[in-house]
Formats: structure tokens, C-alpha cells, sequence
């Protein structure tokens, strides 16, 4: 209670100090005052009426969120007087002050413990919507995954922090009792007051410039310390920001690369210049247009880090590596370009390498290796032949690099001669491009004479105009030279004759291949930070680290490009026109058709014509067939079978030996004979529609690429294996059957059996002609002669017939005293003769006899049908050699009939199927198709086609590059 009176006591005092003002003469030292009366000045002459000009100052107080000044405080003015009850209005201010405070710091901590509370019941409130997440987008539900609201919950404060936060109120209390027991002491205060009266203005005057200068200066290091404050603040939450940036960009790539974002994007000025790229990449190099497009060459002497600066620009080991041995051996040309995830491939292969995995790592340069080595010829160490491959990874600059072959001063064993100059002809290749940038590679751990590359640069670019210096292994320097300022001359290019646009210094690691791009990475830092090139001012902190170089090399290439293409595009609206008025000039009525277009044309026409096959008439089928049979087993069945049959004079023999030699022949030979015939004649139809002209609208352009299908099919094609023991089967049963219906298939085996021996009698008698000479018509008529050899055959013919005229029904081969006595009479006219020409004679005469014999019975037995009803009871003729003939014709009728259900209802289809799968296979094969499809006329329209994609590609990139500007 005693405590609460002397609190009143207190506020008493304060409301007599705002009615009443009390004048103050006089000064008094602050250190002598009380705790309040320090900062009032009490006036106590009654006389003195001036009034005290009212405080003001200059100090605004600002927001961090709204910038707006706050408002002035305004103190009332002091009247300068003697008054009767001094009033202490500055206690009473002080206490509405504090009580303001706290009151406002308590409202603070209990709104905040209350809106937690409140948050809670509102979110246990909230109804369950997950049956409606499908409404709400899928990020939505997966940004818990990103921001973690379980450790921004911890992070608030709980309702114990925040009490802890409170004032401790009976301190409060303790110090108003105080300053109510100071004010409650008449005599001793009013004593002090007074006293403050006495002074000198002088003092008075010294006392506020001081302060004043105190406040400027407390104000200008508050601005100064806010200032540094907030900077740091902005600087962190920039990395932040930075940080969530590169993150959720990720995301967004890592999305649309799966397809959730279905939004049809207008195209980055990037992804367009890389389309240009695509398509000028498989330009035909007649026109040189791959020698102008900007690039950066890489060049150096070998195992100057050329690939190390390449990996590090890339963000990852992609290239194989060896110990002092040369590993590029064929250029190979790097595209770089921003995606979501790490990855590379080929140009002409849908494998992506995970740059992430060491497995892929290590797949990607075995594969790089691989390519070198198939790309170089036998008896060549180096290619000019380049591998392509692209490489996409965050934060990746968008650029085109050629990893070119190091170049060397001495041909070691092992190499071939020419080396040297071969490696020394594809850099100068790529260096003369007009656009390109050459990033040289110095090795700065070695000395700067020995360098070969720097003369071969200075001499493409002799002004520097497009080249940028790289000294590599600056570590290794850094230790190894004796004198830092030469590495300081061969940075600023003194030691070379070479000029460059920039010139940088870099470090790719300790030497271990083992190292991944981030310890190298680290590491360069770390010896930057620390190196005296740096501290000394040797070198500026923008020439250091492959990451400033990455900057600076994609930074030119992108000032090239935007200085080059519109000139490109400028050149290739002229070869447009030239093109175009070629084409009219030459295929004035023919569509413009580039490669791709003729090679649909032309399988659409080969499809036609395999459906073609399928129209064949069933009687056409089986008529070519039975005759390509016939004609490949015509020799077999006359040789083998009839004739060895009807030398022996018995019906019982003959018929005995016909089916013997038939069922061999059955089982061994006919039905893969039947089936080579119907795969020659399938082909042979199919070859026929191939190469059948067309008439007017045939196109001779496609005859090779016809051929080239038809023999693949063909190659392809396997007839069914099962197809021979089924037909065999058939074969057996029909030469079993000796049954002739009527007459009318009597007539038919004799006319077939007259073709087939008339066809034998006359190769016979080509034969003997061959081999006794003309007769003496022709040698009369043709002026022709008989050789010596050809007397002598005519001779021993001569002879021989007039034993064949003594003896028709002699067997078919002779006695040894028969040429015997042939010779002894050949002898006696003056003919020297062999006995092995003397049979040789004797096969042919007697051949010609037999078969002359065998049409003359075939005669016979035109009526001799109805002997054969009787079975030849009561007659002498005997027709077995019809019945034989018969047997053959129908089991070729039925053979071909099989074998045109074969071709019709399997074969066909399966080589249509072929056809298809030799098109598909082709139309993947560029290489196949350019063999294939030749010409002015293809190469023209190709051409054309190539040149108009690529000025729409340039037109639009330089739109989109103007609309950037």
C-alpha cells in the first residue's frame, strides 16, 4: 500500500511540472544533478520574461517497409519566469511513457500467443479436402517436399519464450518509488534547482554545440551501422534468393521435361540458334556453310590440358585419358546447352549418358573411344572425321567447342609418318573459319619456347581479333618458376608473338585423373585465394578460374554469332535463288522431292508391286511352274529313268525298274527340286514386276533402290521347311498311280511324251553336227570345212551306222570286238582312231537311233488306248513308255498345283513381310539411301529443301534476336 501512496505522490508532482513552468537562471553541472533534473533548466527571476524558443530537431526516423519519415516530436515551450509551485511535468511524461511501453510490448506478446492458439483451433477446423486434391495443381501438393513448415513451426516462439520476454514489473514499481521519494524532498530540491540558475551563457552556448555535434554524429553512425546492416541483410537474402532460384528453375525444367506442363512455350533465342545448328550441321559441306559458323576451337600442344579445360567447362570427366599418350584422335565437337539434368549423347544414338553415375561416366568415354578408333583408316593415327556430342546440365553456358588433336613437334614409334601434318592440316582446317574462336591452351608448366601451337595461332589470327589465351597448370608454375613476373609476360601475351582478345589463367586439377570436377574446382579457388599472383596484382581477379573463362569464351561466342548471322542469312537467300531458278530451268513439270520424299515415292510403288503377286491367276501359277519343273527335271527322267528302263526288252523289267528309280528319285531329290523351283519362280514373277516398265510414268531414278530391295528380300526369304515333306508325300502317291481314265489324258502323255523326246532328238543331233562338222550344204553354202579332229568323228559315225543298219535291235552299248573291229576298218582306209572316241561316237549315233525308234512306237500307241484298257491281253503292242510319260505329267500337275497353294496363301505374304522390314531397315539407313537414291535431280531438291529450312531457321532467329535488343 505504502508503495501505491508514494506512486501517487509521484504523479502528483508530474501533473504540477506540465500546469506550472518555473523560470531557471543560471547553470549548474549535469553531474551534480539529480537522475530527472539533469535534462530541465528551471528559471526562478520573476522579472526575466523570454520566452524559450521551442526545441526542435532535424532527425527523421524511418521505416525499413514503408520509407515514410515519422512524426516530429513537438515539446511544449517553456515559459522563463518566477512561479510561486514548481511543476514536474517531465516525471509524468516519463511514466505515461513507459506505461505506453509496456503496455504495448505486452499487447505484443499476448496477441502473438493468442493469434497461435487461434491458428490452431482454425486449422483443426478446417475440413478434410482431399477428395477434392485433384481440382488443385500437383506443385501444390508437393511443396512440402521444397519448404519445410515443420522446422519454421519450431523456429516461433512458444508461450514460456514469450513470458520470459515480459518486464519485470516490480523492478517498475522499486524504481517509481524512488523517484517519488526524490521529489517528495522539498528543501534539498528546490536548492538544486536553484543553483542550475547560476552560469554563464558561455557555458551554456558550449554545452549545445557540443550536443548538437553529438547528435549529428550519433545519427551519422546509426546511418552508417543501418547501412551496413541492411547491406549484408540484402546480400544474404540475394544468395537466397539466388539459391531458390536456381532451384525451382531445376523444377520447372525437371516438370516440363516430363511432360506435366503441356503449355506451348514460345521458344528461347537459344533453343532457336540451336536448331540452326542442328539443321547446318547436316548441310552438304559443297557450300562451306559449316566453315562459318561460330565455334570455339580448341588447340594446344599435346598434354596441355586441352580436354581438362573442356571437362571443367562441361562439368564432368567425358573424355578417355592416358598417361603422356596421344588420346584425341579425331575432333570432336561438343554442344552445350542448359537442361534439368546432367546428361550427354551422341548425335546419331538415343542412349543418354547420366553424368551424375560413374558408370555412365566410364560407358560414355569407352564409347568416345571406341568412335576414335573406328573413325581412324589402317595405317592413319588421326581422323579428320568428327564426333558429335551434346551435353546438357544445369547452369551449363549455351556455346559450341571442337576438341581438336594436340599438337605435336616430334612422330614417335608407333605413329604414322605423316602425323604431324595431318594434325597441323585439321587445325588450320577449323582455325580458318572467319567466325570461329580459337582457345589456345598453353601449358604453363613448361617453358614458353617450347610452345608449337602459339606460331600456328598467330598465323590464322594474326591480329587476335577472335582468339583467347588459356595458360593451364598455373600451380605447377607458380612453384616451379623462379621468377613470378614471367608468368605475369606470358598472361599479358609479351613472351608470343600471338595478340589475343583475353588472356586467363587456369587450374584443372592436381594431376589425379581420379578427381571430380568439384574437389578441382575447390582446389582452384583455394589456390587462387592464396596465390601471390593475385595478392600482388600479377593478375585481375577476372582472368583467373575456368568458371570466368566459361563466362568470358561464351560471352564472345555469342557476340560472334550475333555478328555473323545475319550475314549468313544474307548468303543463304542467294543460294536459294540460284537453286530455285536451276530447277526450273532443268525440271520444269517435277515436283521438288528431296531425298526422303523419293524414298516414301518409291516404297509406296514397291508395295504396289509386291500387292501384285497376289493378282497372279492360280492357272498362270501353276503353268510356270509345272513347266520350270519339268525343264529342271527333264534331263533326270529321260537319262536315269526312261532310258535305262526301255533298253531292256521285257514289259515286267521295265515297269520294275521305272518304280524302283522313281521312288529313289522320290525320296531323295524331287521335292527340293520342287521347291527351288517354286522360289525361282516366285522370285523371277517378283523380279518381273520389279523391273516391269511403267510407261510414261516410270522413274529410272528408283532401278537401284528397286534392285537393292529385291535382292535384300530375296537373301531374307527362306522357304518353310516343312513344305518338302508334305509335298513329298504328295510326289509319291501320284507316280504310284498308273490309271488312265479316258482317252483324252492317253492323247495328252503321248503329245508330252513326243515334246520331250523330239526336244532330246534335236540336242542330239546338235550334238553330232558339233562334232562331226557341217554337212556339204553348209560347206557349199557357207564356205565352211571340217576340221581333222571333226573327219574322223565323221568317219567313225559312218561306220558305226552301217552296224546300226545291220542290227536295229542293238543294245545301247558296244562289244570290245565290235571296236575291234570298227578301229581295224577305220584303220583300213587310212583313220587312225581311239576306242574312247569310238564310244563316244557310238553314244550319240546310238542315242539318235533310240530316240527316232521311241516316236515311231509313240505313233504306234495313239491307238493303243484301248489295248490299254484290256491291260495289252491278245495284242503285241506295248505302251508302258506312255504310261510312264503319263505318271511324270500328272505328278508335275499336282506338284505345281501344291506348290501355288504354297506361294498364294504363305510365301507371298511372307515375302511382302520381308519387303516391308527391307524398306523399314533402308529408311533408318541414310548412308543406304544416298547410295541408293543418286542424281542431279535428287542432290538439286535436296539442296533446296536444306536451304529453305535454313533461312526460315536464321529469319526467325533473327527476329527473335532483334526483339531481345
Amino acid at each position: 500500500m505504502w508503495r501505491l501512496r508514494r506512486a501517487a505522490v509521484a504523479c502528483e508532482v508530474c501533473q504540477s511540472l506540465v500546469k506550472h513552468s518555473s523560470g531557471i537562471k543560471g547553470s549548474l553541472p549535469l553531474q551534480k544533478l539529480h537522475l530527472v533534473s539533469r535534462s530541465i533548466y528551471h528559471s526562478h527571476h520573476p522579472t526575466l520574461k523570454l520566452q524559450r524558443p521551442q526545441l526542435r530537431t532535424s532527425f527523421q526516423q524511418f521505416s525499413s517497409l514503408t520509407n515514410l519519415p515519422l512524426r516530429k516530436l513537438k515539446f511544449s515551450p517553456i515559459k522563463y519566469g518566477y512561479q510561486p509551485r514548481r511543476n514536474f511535468w517531465p516525471a509524468r511524461l516519463a511514466t505515461r511513457l513507459l506505461k505506453l511501453r509496456y503496455l504495448i510490448l505486452g499487447s505484443a506478446v499476448g496477441g502473438g500467443y493468442t493469434a497461435k492458439k487461434t491458428f490452431d483451433q482454425w486449422k483443426d477446423m478446417i475440413p478434410d479436402l482431399s477428395e477434392y486434391k485433384w481440382i488443385v495443381p500437383d506443385i501444390v501438393w508437393e511443396i512440402d517436399e521444397y519448404i519445410d513448415f515443420e522446422k519454421i513451426r519450431k523456429a516461433l516462439p512458444n508461450s514460456e519464450d514469450l513470458v520470459k520476454l515480459a518486464p519485470d514489473f516490480d523492478k517498475i514499481v522499486e524504481s517509481l518509488n524512488l523517484l517519488k521519494d526524490f521529489f517528495t524532498s522539498g528543501s534539498p530540491g528546490e536548492t538544486a534547482f536553484r543553483a542550475t540558475d547560476h552560469g554563464s551563457e558561455s557555458d551554456k552556448h558550449f554545452r549545445k554545440v557540443s550536443d548538437k555535434e553529438k547528435i549529428d554524429q550519433l545519427q551519422e553512425e546509426l546511418l552508417h551501422t543501418q547501412s551496413k546492416i541492411w547491406n549484408l541483410k540484402y546480400q544474404r537474402i540475394l544468395e537466397r534468393l539466388e539459391k531458390e532460384n536456381k532451384e525451382l528453375r531445376k523444377l520447372v525444367l525437371q516438370k516440363d521435361d516430363k511432360g506435366i506442363h503441356h503449355r506451348k512455350l514460345k521458344k528461347s533465342l537459344i533453343d532457336m540458334y540451336s536448331e540452326v545448328l542442328d539443321v547446318l550441321s547436316d548441310y552438304d559441306a559443297s557450300y562451306n556453310t559449316q566453315d562459318h559458323l561460330p565455334r570455339v576451337v580448341v588447340v594446344g600442344d599435346q598434354s596441355a590440358g586441352k580436354t581438362s579445360v573442356l571437362e571443367m567447362i562441361a562439368q564432368a570427366r567425358i573424355f578417355p585419358r592416358g598417361s603422356g599418350e596421344m588420346m584425341t584422335r579425331s575432333p570432336v565437337k561438343v554442344t552445350l546447352s542448359e537442361g534439368p539434368h546432367h546428361v550427354a549423347l551422341f548425335k546419331d544414338s538415343s542412349r543418354e549418358f547420366d553424368l551424375t553415375k560413374e558408370e555412365d561416366l566410364a560407358a560414355l568415354r569407352h564409347e568416345i573411344e571406341l568412335r576414335m578408333r573406328k573413325n581412324v583408316k589402317e595405317g592413319c593415327t588421326v581422323s579428320p572425321e568428327t564426333i558429335s556430342l551434346n551435353v546438357k546440365g544445369p547452369g551449363l553456358q549455351r556455346m559450341v567447342l571442337v576438341d581438336l588433336p594436340g599438337v605435336i613437334n616430334t612422330v614417335t614409334s608407333g605413329m604414322a609418318p605423316d602425323t604431324k601434318e595431318t594434325i597441323f592440316s585439321i587445325s588450320k582446317a577449323y582455325m580458318q573459319n572467319p567466325n570461329a574462336i580459337i582457345l589456345c591452351i598453353q601449358d604453363g608448366s613448361v617453358d614458353a619456347e617450347r610452345s608449337i601451337v602459339t606460331d600456328l595461332v598467330s598465323q590464322m589470327d594474326p591480329h587476335g581479333r577472335r582468339t583467347i589465351f588459356v595458360l593451364t597448370k598455373v600451380d605447377l608454375a607458380e612453384k616451379n618458376v623462379a621468377s613470378p613476373s614471367r608468368i605475369q609476360q606470358i598472361i599479358e601475351g609479351k613472351l608470343f608473338p600471338m595478340k589475343a582478345l583475353g588472356y586467363f589463367a587456369v587450374v584443372t586439377g592436381k594431376g589425379n585423373s581420379s578427381e571430380s570436377i568439384e574437389a578441382i574446382r575447390e582446389y582452384e579457388e583455394e589456390f587462387f585465394q592464396n596465390s601471390k599472383l593475385l595478392k600482388t596484382s600479377m593478375l585481375k581477379a577476372h582472368q583467373v578460374t575456368t568458371r570466368n573463362l566459361s563466362l568470358a569464351v561464351s560471352d564472345c561466342f555469342w557476340k560472334m554469332v550475333r555478328e555473323s548471322v545475319e550475314q549468313q542469312a544474307d548468303s543463304f537467300k542467294a543460294t536459294r535463288f540460284n537453286l530455285e531458278t536451276e530447277w526450273k530451268n532443268n525440271y520444269p513439270r517435277l515436283r521438288e522431292l528431296d531425298r526422303n520424299e523419293l524414298f516414301e515415292k518409291a516404297k509406296n510403288e514397291i508395295l504396289d508391286e509386291v500387292i501384285s503377286l497376289s493378282q497372279v491367276t492360280p492357272k498362270h501359277w501353276e503353268e510356270i511352274l509345272q513347266q520350270s519343273l519339268w525343264e529342271r527335271v527333264s534331263t533326270h527322267v529321260i537319262e536315269n529313268i526312261y532310258l535305262p528302263a526301255a533298253q531292256t526288252m521285257n514289259s515286267g523289267t521295265f515297269n520294275t525298274t521305272v518304280d524302283i528309280k522313281l521312288k529313289q528319285w522320290t525320296d531323295k531329290q524331287l521335292p527340293n527340286k520342287a521347291v527351288e523351283v517354286a522360289w525361282e519362280t516366285l522370285q523371277e514373277e517378283f523380279s518381273r514386276f520389279m523391273t516391269e516398265p511403267k510407261g510414261k510414268e516410270h522413274d529410272d531414278i528408283f532401278d537401284k533402290l528397286k534392285e537393292a530391295v529385291k535382292e535384300e528380300s530375296i537373301k531374307r526369304h527362306k522357304w518353310n521347311d516343312f513344305a518338302e515333306d508334305s509335298l513329298r508325300v504328295i510326289q509319291h502317291n501320284a507316280l504310284e498311280d498308273r490309271s488312265i481314265s479316258d482317252k483324252q489324258q492317253w492323247d495328252a502323255a503321248i503329245y508330252f511324251m513326243e515334246e520331250a523326246l523330239q526336244a532330246r532328238l534335236k540336242d542330239t543331233e546338235n550334238a553330232i553336227e558339233n562334232m562331226v562338222g557341217p554337212d556339204w550344204k553348209k560347206r557349199w553354202l557357207y564356205w565352211k570345212n571340217r576340221t581333222q579332229e571333226q573327219c574322223v568323228h565323221n568317219e567313225t559315225k559312218n561306220e558305226l551306222e552301217k552296224m546300226l543298219k545291220c542290227n536295229e535291235e542293238h543294245p545301247a552299248y558296244l562289244a570290245s570286238d565290235e571296236i575291234t573291229t570298227v578301229r581295224k576298218n577305220l584303220e583300213s582306209r587310212g583313220v587312225e582312231v581311239d576306242p574312247s572316241l569310238i564310244k563316244d561316237t557310238w553314244h550319240q549315233v546310238y542315242r539318235r537311233h533310240f530316240l527316232k525308234t521311241a516316236l515311231n512306237h509313240c505313233n504306234l500307241c495313239r491307238r493303243g488306248f484301248y489295248y490299254y484298257q484290256r491291260h495289252f491281253v491278245d495284242s503285241e503292242l506295248e505302251c508302258n513308255d506312255v504310261v510312264l510319260f503319263w505318271r511324270i505329267q500328272r505328278m508335275l500337275a499336282i506338284t505345281a498345283n501344291t506348290l501355288r497353294q504354297q506361294l498364294t496363301n504363305t510365301e507371298v505374304r511372307r515375302l511382302e513381310k520381308n519387303v516391308k522390314e527391307v524398306l523399314e531397315d533402308f529408311a533408318e539407313d541414310s548412308e543406304k539411301k544416298i547410295k541408293l537414291l543418286t542424281g542431279k535431280r535428287v542432290q538439286l531438291a535436296e539442296d533446296l529443301k536444306k536451304v529453305r529450312e535454313i533461312q526460315e531457321k536464321l529469319d526467325a532467329f533473327i527476329e527473335a534476336l532483334h526483339q531481345e535488343k
